[in-house]
């Protein structure tokens, strides 16, 4: 298992593995090749099919400006090591090539190449969730001391930044009206939600607010703004939302936040590691699925739950997500992204509660459920994996 700062990554919308990933590819692609002639990028997959409305295009021209750029698209090429590849070409004054590199963008902001080895990333011990709960069992540990002991030094503050971050993302969502950039003209409607919250009683109005912060996050991240991967920019609004409300409503202190994103971070950091966070390789289940078992076993965790009703938590809002597919409308993270992100959260804290009320024991356990979205994720088909090929994307068209 790789740091959980893997899973946290700072950075600005619309999607981890279509703007995060390129961008930091074109800069390390730069550093190495920064005064060629002219440079060609050749995007493949995934990053070929949704690239424009994903903004793919526009960071990668930003990253490369004042200097002689041309992109090709070849979205029915998909290569062996991951659905979203973009392999760079630097040219000399003549037109040949000086240098190329091929880097593949996996999720969550995170490229790697042909190089790449997960051992050399190593930060833990575990192979799955089996092994961190027989650890916190042997050693009586909660799952945030046990990341704790294997983190570097630094990882608090990191996790301080990321709550920040949090926070901040939330606030400006709420305080913008206005169309989604993009061709939708998808209004947003964090704002009005947390507007008409407050004409409810007590429970329908907490649940508001719930809808509202999740809303907040996910359409600031769909503008472009600046959010965390939680774990990805798709689903970077579920556990954000779910930490405030718990923070807000149930007086939860910034240290116990982040002791729950410690949690968290472990959890979406098996995914991860045994199956995918991305979109482009396994479906919205990858994303969506991940983010509500991240924010799910971060509440049952603050509520006192156990490591085992954590774990419980955390298998049902991957159990429960199973087969989402990733369609996304004109090829924007907006419809159905976002609202998926407001239902997440609250379905995460429904998990929380339910996994509280029992003892912990369960048939499936987190372990398997994941090797089941991989499987399942394997399984469908290539116009259901961020392609904008299949389902909502082909039935609902933009500007009608």
């Amino acid at each position: 298992m790789e740091s959980i700062k893997e899973i946290y990554r700072i950075g600005y919308g619309p999607s981890s593995s279509h703007t995060m990933g390129p961008r930091r590819a074109a800069e390390m692609f730069l550093e190495r090749f920064p005064a060629a002639a002219a440079y060609t990028i050749t995007l493949f997959g995934s990053l070929a099919a949704t690239g424009k409305g994903h903004l793919t295009y526009d960071v990668l021209a930003a990253a490369f400006a004042g200097r002689k750029l041309e992109i090709l698209s070849r979205p029915d090429t998909f290569l062996p090591k991951h659905p979203n590849a973009l392999t760079f070409t630097a040219l000399d004054e003549h037109g040949g090539p000086a240098g190329s590199w091929t880097a593949y963008s996996v999720g969550g902001g995170k490229v790697i190449d042909d190089s790449f080895d997960r051992e050399e990333a190593r930060v833990y011990p575990f192979a799955n969730m089996e092994d961190l709960l027989s650890y916190c069992g042997k050693k009586n540990r909660q799952m945030w001391e046990a990341a704790g002991e294997f983190e570097a030094p630094g990882v608090r503050d990191h996790l301080g930044e990321v709550w920040s971050v949090m926070k901040s993302e939330i606030k400006r969502g709420l305080a913008c009206e206005g169309d989604l950039p993009g061709a939708l003209h998808l209004p947003r409607k964090a704002r009005a939600y947390a507007m008409k919250s407050r004409s409810f009683n007590r429970s329908v109005r907490r649940r508001g607010m719930l809808y509202a912060y999740a809303l907040a996050a996910a359409e600031e991240n769909a503008a472009g703004g600046r959010i965390v991967t939680a774990p990805t920019c798709g689903s970077a609004g579920v556990l954000p939302a779910v930490l405030l409300y718990l923070a807000k409503f149930h007086k939860f202190s910034d240290n116990d936040v982040i002791n729950s994103l410690a949690t968290a971070g472990l959890i979406g950091t098996l995914v991860k590691k045994n199956a995918s966070i991305s979109g482009a390789e396994v479906g919205c289940q990858g994303e969506i699925g991940t983010a509500c078992a991240m924010a799910g076993g971060a509440a049952a965790f603050l509520f006192g739950g156990t490591v085992q009703q954590i774990e419980y938590a955390a298998e049902m809002g991957l159990e429960h997500h199973l087969g989402l597919t990733c369609d996304p409308v004109a090829g924007l993270v907006q419809i159905p992204c976002i609202e998926r992100n407001a239902l997440a959260a609250a379905r995460a804290m429904d998990h929380g509660t339910f996994a509280l009320l029992s003892d912990g024991r369960h048939r499936i356990s987190f372990d398997e459920v994941v090797e089941a979205m991989k499987r399942t994720g394997r399984d469908l088909g290539p116009a259901y994996k961020e392609t904008s090929l299949g389902g909502l994307a082909v039935v609902e068209k933009a500007g009608k």
